[in-house]
């Protein structure tokens, strides 16, 4: 990459031909790849793309499915009622969707307090939009929230409410994405 007269966002000047790479005092503790400047990338185009933010949705559906049916499996099984069973579904899908960040900028090398501080920064409104939303399905669905996990209607219903959560979450990441927060934060720290 030139550097002739690369400007930083704060406008300074970073580096010279001769010096690139040289002299990176002061940058201490950033992590290799950070060279787009702050998780920007999505503005220039005027906003994040729709493919981008389908992709952070699907992350952040994958982490919540994984814990729903994870919470819903234990608690059908411990014979608790729709209410625990519920909050235990939705704690373990934030913690599985977190735990999906980590895993990620983890092995970009960041330490565990620097990656968990990046995982809630990226996933909280995503995650919380997308269990507001998906819970809210599931018990408008007449007998969804009653029915067995060995019933079709169970899981029709499950799916039909990760849909409609699909829908509605992943304009929330482009907006996010767009505005250099939520999975943008996340994109710092690839390679």
């Amino acid at each position: 990459m030139e550097h002739e007269a690369h400007h930083d966002h704060t406008g300074h000047t970073a580096h010279t031909a001769n010096s690139a790479h040289a002299d990176h005092t002061g940058h201490e503790g950033h992590p290799a790849g950070h060279g787009d400047h702050g998780g920007h990338a999505g503005q220039a185009g005027g906003g994040a793309s729709w493919s981008m933010a389908a992709k952070a949705t699907l992350h952040c559906l994958t982490g919540c499915a994984i814990g729903e049916v994870l919470g819903m499996i234990i608690g059908t099984a411990l014979g608790w009622g729709n209410a625990q069973t519920m909050i235990l579904a939705i704690t373990l899908a934030f913690f599985f969707g977190y735990a999906l960040t980590l895993r990620g900028v983890l092995a970009a090398g960041l330490d565990f307090r620097s990656a968990f501080k990046v995982a809630l920064a990226a996933d909280t409104l995503s995650i919380a939009v997308m269990e507001i939303v998906d819970n809210g399905v599931l018990l408008l669905v007449p007998g969804a929230m009653d029915a067995h996990l060995d019933a079709p209607l169970f899981w029709g219903a499950l799916a039909f409410a990760f849909l409609v959560a699909f829908v509605v979450t992943t304009p929330v990441n482009k907006w996010l994405i767009g505005r250099g927060k939520g999975h943008a934060v996340v994109h710092r720290y690839h390679h």
